[in-house]
């Protein structure tokens, strides 16, 4: 079986044949399409929270400094986790993590001296979506510049910090079939990979 035929098969079954196909073209052409295409404008005006939701005012703070901002963050948190509907004992928290500016990015790397050249490739690496701890995401929706997401600055607070009548006026963007699928599978990767290097049941002595 080839790359192609097992994507195939990891393809989200609740999607329309026409959405299937849209999904698997857009697949195909990664990364040459790591583009607006990460966006979808029909669900700008739903008071809803999807995973990968760019929202904007979410509280952040950056330990062990105790100040706290509010920033731009992507939602990690399941769409089903935090929806509403899902009556639980307890009320969940939404997770999140801040959204950078890739240009004031480059510059604080250039400003601590690194080459020019490793940071262009860097850079690069980065928006190919090469980097399993960070998530690219170029101009689209209400995200006027391009920016980046890194999976270990992770926050959380109540749901209930938004009003959800207001949400839809706070979100900056919601990601497309296509964009949630390379957001899942880069979410999977960071936290999720084994292969750490030790057998466990053995002694490994780490220097």
């Amino acid at each position: 079986m080839n790359l192609l035929e097992e994507i195939k098969l990891y393809l989200p079954k609740y999607l329309t044949p026409e959405s299937e196909k849209i999904l698997f073209k857009e697949l195909k052409e990664f990364p040459q399409n790591i583009d607006s295409r990460l966006y979808t404008i029909y669900l700008k005006d739903s008071n809803f929270v999807y995973q990968g939701d760019g929202i904007e005012g979410l509280l952040y703070i950056n330990l062990p400094d105790t100040k706290v901002d509010k920033v731009p963050a992507m939602v990690l948190s399941n769409t089903c986790d935090i929806s509403p509907q899902n009556r639980r004992f307890f009320p969940p928290n939404l997770i999140y993590s801040p959204v950078f500016n890739l240009e004031k990015y480059k510059n604080a790397l250039l400003e601590k001296g690194n080459p020019k050249q490793k940071v262009e490739d860097h850079l690069y690496s980065i928006k190919m979506q090469q980097i399993t701890s960070a998530f690219y995401l170029p101009k689209g929706g209400s995200l006027k510049a391009e920016s980046l997401v890194f999976f270990d600055r992770i926050n959380s607070c109540d749901i209930d910090y938004m009003e959800q009548s207001e949400i839809n006026h706070l979100k900056l963007f919601t990601l497309s079939n296509y964009g949630l699928y390379l957001f899942v599978i880069k979410l999977s990767i960071h936290f999720t990979r084994i292969w750490e290097g030790f057998d466990r049941n053995k002694r490994n002595i780490m220097h």
